[in-house]
């Protein structure tokens, strides 16, 4: 038996995308600690395109902004697993199809979509998986590291995840009722992955991140995905309604003297 104890409990992951996903890391690392992986993905495009590399494990389609689509991915869950100990929450999206705008300009309508599908689709899925889940079952989502770092490219996701962060905190006291289920997240720095190549200039905001670290070197998705796997497994049973930062000692480092004397006296071109 392994120190996390994993084997042979039943967890739903929602969100891969593709090779570069969180959520893709968080289900092989699971699948490696023995675990019964169970995933969830957008589309029927998405499972012929994944396919592959989930075998064999059980996939479903699922939009969440479908209510309907929910309630169908759990009446499919519980043919596979009579219970769940656990649930992987990794969806977000932001329309950035007409380019990016400054903040104040952002439309109601993508505002909504955004916080409908990166936060309210967690308490959506909770509430519908509740009877399924085991009374110790562990909700991880996925956040990023800071919501109150404005950075413009970054739009209006931040303060969805924002929601998404204040919403964990609601979900953990509200099941505290009736059961111990526990919901918490990790929290990434920048992340080389496909959903964030989407996000106009984020390539540059990637490398200046990677200087900033206190090692020098990016934070890498598999060591978000350990962090999550820790947090599914009963080890981390003391853990309630938190967050946990993982971005290589990015936030105290601002004033590192290297990156301070570049900006004050950049390089001749």
């Amino acid at each position: 038996m392994s120190f996390l104890s994993l084997e042979g409990k039943s967890i739903l992951v929602t969100g891969v995308a593709n090779k570069k996903s969180v959520a893709y890391h968080i289900g092989k690392t699971l699948e490696a600690e023995g675990a019964q992986v169970i995933y969830s993905v957008r589309s029927e495009t998405r499972k012929a395109s994944v396919k592959k590399l989930l075998d064999p494990a059980p996939m479903f389609v699922c939009d969440v902004e479908d209510e309907a689509q929910i309630d169908r991915l759990r009446d499919e869950v519980a043919k596979t697993t009579g219970t769940l100990h656990g649930l992987v929450h990794s969806i977000a999206f932001a329309n950035f199809a007409d380019g990016l705008k400054p903040f104040h300009e952002t439309s109601k309508r993508d505002f909504l979509q955004c916080v409908d599908i990166s936060c309210y689709s967690l308490i959506r899925l909770s509430n519908t998986f509740k009877d399924l889940f085991a009374k110790d079952a562990s909700v991880v989502a996925v956040g990023i590291s800071t919501t109150r770092m404005a950075a413009e490219n970054y739009g209006y996701m931040g303060p969805a995840k924002a929601a998404l962060d204040s919403s964990l905190a609601f979900l953990a006291k509200s099941f505290s009722a009736f059961s111990q289920v526990r919901f918490n997240s990790v929290n990434a720095g920048l992340l080389k992955t496909s959903a964030s190549a989407g996000i106009p200039g984020y390539l540059d905001s990637y490398m200046h991140a990677e200087q900033l670290t206190l090692r020098k070197k990016a934070l890498q998705t598999q060591e978000v995905a350990n962090a999550a796997v820790f947090l599914l497994s009963e080890r981390s049973s003391g853990i309630n309604a938190q967050g946990i930062v993982l971005d290589a000692g990015m936030s105290i480092n601002y004033f590192d003297k290297d990156i301070v004397r570049r900006a004050q006296r950049p390089e001749p071109k």
